[in-house]
């Protein structure tokens, strides 16, 4: 099951994806990491998927990624009376703590965190932005607004404040539950919604303990105002498009998208490309041309994934969607313009042995026109710095821990590969040289070029290149 394409698939599964048949189809179809969204499905929903899936792992002898994705704080409106109201622009419109039941010109906002937060002129986002309501007097338990947009509402609509950073921790009780769930399950990343700051990842990764990789979802304008230092905390990110399409302007989106994926690139961190990918696939077997130039962009751009949300979760073409991203993807990696884009935006390597070798070792390969770069890495980071590098070649990300060739699924160029334990340099030549030839990356007279740290087992200690040549 060697995929022939750089950028992994992540796909979310859901109602319409969850049967042992449905799951090999997409895997089998390209998928490399399953999203498990528990917004929705119950835990034994959960655990079942998950064993699914590591059954699916076993019969294809492939590491496979799972990618838990925590709800956040949900900020909704209360009830109103018969169920809906509907606002009018340039009306009036009060939001309040109390719990009465809303109507055309009030409604209850049960969070207090969103009231000590609001300044007059705020503007308040209610129904994913369909009504707008403009702040002109609050205090710390009501706002009186006016009606920007109008339109209908219903009950529990969701509310964002786009320009204010709420006293809220992006885990909720219900998450604290289910990460303990998760990580008792053995998920491999866990994805964080609601980051509005560096404390927010913080947070997560002292609850996850190293148990999991910490994916920040950038869902908020605010998170973007910290990105350098919240895409040092984390492990992976994720441009959470839907959410910022929310919040800022569309014209925002893409030129901060590429900010966000660009940063990460220079970090040597996963990044993954996320929702309305491949929309109209829900429903249609075949994207429109905008989606599929989105994805590609996206590929262009140097994401080391992309996701696909209800395509698969829910849609009527989930194996076809995974199949179509696929195919962009090898399409755009043989595009000799990708290559050159990938090459422009390559960072300078920093002065330390590890950088120095990943960057040689790269280089390297290119010279002699390996076969493709084998990393030796128990805690992924040898592996990430060769992703980051971005070689020409597959790069074979070798480990003895399997919780580390599971969470590499989700880097770019990577074929993560669970090996025994090393005892010496020549035992780990000849187990380079013997999974280039029994994965498909090389035949015999192909040179390949391996990178390791020695003494192994050292986290970060990339210090060893050698050329070696199949046999």
């Amino acid at each position: 099951m060697r995929r022939r394409r750089n950028a992994k698939i992540i796909a979310t599964l859901g109602p319409g994806s969850s049967s042992e048949k449905k799951i090999a189809e997409l895997f089998m179809a390209g998928a490399d990491v399953f999203r498990l969204n528990f917004s929705h499905g119950t835990h034994e929903d959960h655990k079942r998927v998950h064993g699914i899936i590591r059954e699916l792992e076993k019969k294809f002898d492939r590491p496979i990624a799972i990618l838990m994705d925590l709800q956040g704080p949900k900020l909704r409106l209360g009830e109103f009376e018969g169920g809906k109201a509907n606002l009018v622009t340039g009306n009036p419109f009060r939001l309040q703590l109390a719990k009465a039941k809303g109507n055309d010109v009030s409604a209850s906002l049960p969070h207090p965190e969103i009231f000590a937060a609001l300044k007059p002129e705020m503007k308040l986002l209610l129904d994913d932005g369909r009504v707008v309501l403009k702040v002109a007097r609050c205090g710390e338990d009501f706002a009186e607004t006016m009606v920007e947009v109008g339109g209908e509402l219903s009950n529990h609509k969701g509310v964002n404040v786009p320009s204010a950073i709420l006293d809220l921790s992006p885990i909720t009780e219900k998450d604290r539950r289910d990460l303990a769930f998760g990580l008792e399950l053995g998920v491999d990343w866990v994805a964080l919604s609601f980051v509005q700051r560096p404390e927010d990842v913080a947070e997560a990764k002292r609850l996850v303990d190293g148990q999991a990789g910490v994916l920040a979802k950038l869902e908020k304008p605010s998170a973007i105002d910290y990105l350098t230092e919240i895409v040092a905390l984390s492990d992976a990110l994720m441009v959470a498009r839907g959410d910022l399409g929310v919040e800022l302007p569309p014209e925002d989106v893409p030129a901060i998208q590429k900010q966000i994926i660009y940063s990460c690139r220079q970090a040597g961190k996963p990044v993954v490309v996320a929702t309305q990918m491949l929309e109209s696939m829900i429903h249609t077997p075949t994207p429109t041309r905008a989606e599929a130039s989105d994805v590609a962009t996206a590929i262009y751009d140097g994401a080391d994934a992309v996701m696909l949300s209800a395509e698969t979760a829910v849609g009527e073409f989930a194996t076809e969607s995974v199949a179509m991203m696929d195919r962009i993807i090898n399409r755009v990696e043989i595009d000799p313009i990708y290559r050159k884009i990938t090459d422009a935006e390559r960072r300078e390597p920093e002065a330390t042995a590890a950088d120095a070798i990943s960057a040689a070792a790269r280089q390297t390969a290119q010279t002699v026109s390996a076969a493709a770069v084998v990393t030796f890495s128990s805690s992924g980071s040898t592996t990430l710095r060769a992703a980051r590098e971005r070689p020409n070649v597959p790069i074979l990300g070798l480990t003895p821990n399997v919780a580390t060739a599971r969470r590499l699924a989700i880097a770019w160029g990577v074929h993560s590969l669970q090996t025994p334990d090393l005892t010496s340099f020549t035992e780990m030549v000849n187990i380079a040289v013997t999974a280039a030839d029994k994965q498909e990356f090389a035949v015999a007279g192909d040179a390949i070029v391996v990178t390791a740290g020695v003494p192994f087992g050292t986290p970060g200690a990339t210090n060893i290149l050698r050329i070696a040549w199949v046999e």
